[in-house]
């Protein structure tokens, strides 16, 4: 059949002419590289407005920029020559990453980077400014609805006499029962509050109930307490 595409037939037309990665031109280098660190800067500006770690990262946030710099100048790369494209995936699958992320959303901003990144490589500026603009403009939007209610944890330690009185202040804060350690002299109590406001004015009611020996308020954002 005169019509099968025959890979080794490829293959060979692409050694012939492995000078095609130069039809790349200085115009389209130019704007793929300029538009990936437009888009990088953003990334590094959103994700600097709306981290709500504990530390904040001046080095990981860098590497968005440069992610997205990279990712394109390999999507041009790869995109004029077959034989070059196979070459570099085989040389990135032996790339092992073991840095390990432990906010979710941090993997979000690298699969943006990365995307971004390719958008721009392939040479579709439009998707790549403009999806880029609406995805930045959904975090900052998620952001800002988060900070209307924040989740902390309560630790309280008591003795038995403080029960009854304890147990109708955290039914009046809609509290959730995360742990309680039971020890003989006193208790432990975790729980988890979502607070709209800064008002922590029960903290200190509940540390004046007679058998309360403690009662600490901390900031809980996922895997971080601060």
């Amino acid at each position: 059949m005169e019509d099968t595409i025959n890979f080794k037939d490829v293959i060979k037309q692409s050694v012939l002419h492995l000078e095609a990665f130069r039809s790349v031109s200085y115009v389209d280098m130019f704007l793929g590289l300029f538009s990936s660190f437009i888009i990088g800067m953003f990334i590094y500006w959103i994700y600097r407005k709306t981290f709500r770690g504990v530390v904040y990262s001046y080095n990981y946030n860098v590497s968005f920029v440069l992610m997205t710099m990279i990712t394109a100048l390999i999507i041009m790369t790869i995109s004029t020559n077959i034989v070059l494209s196979l070459g570099m995936v085989g040389a990135l699958s032996i790339v092992r990453f073991r840095t390990a992320v432990k906010d979710p959303l941090d993997i979000v901003y690298m699969f943006w980077a990365i995307s971004a990144g390719i958008a721009s490589g392939a040479k579709m500026y439009p998707l790549a400014l403009g999806g880029s603009i609406v995805i930045g403009l959904t975090l900052a939007w998620l952001s800002r609805r988060k900070l209307k209610e924040q989740a902390y944890l309560l630790i309280v330690r008591h003795t038995d006499a403080a029960n009854d009185e304890l147990r109708v202040q955290l039914r009046k804060l809609n509290s959730k029962l995360k742990s309680k350690t039971v020890r003989k002299d006193f208790t432990e109590l975790t729980v988890e509050l979502m607070l709209r406001d800064d008002n922590t004015a029960f903290v200190q009611t509940i540390s004046e109930i007679e058998g309360v020996h403690d009662a600490s308020l901390i900031n809980y954002s996922g895997d971080y307490a601060q």
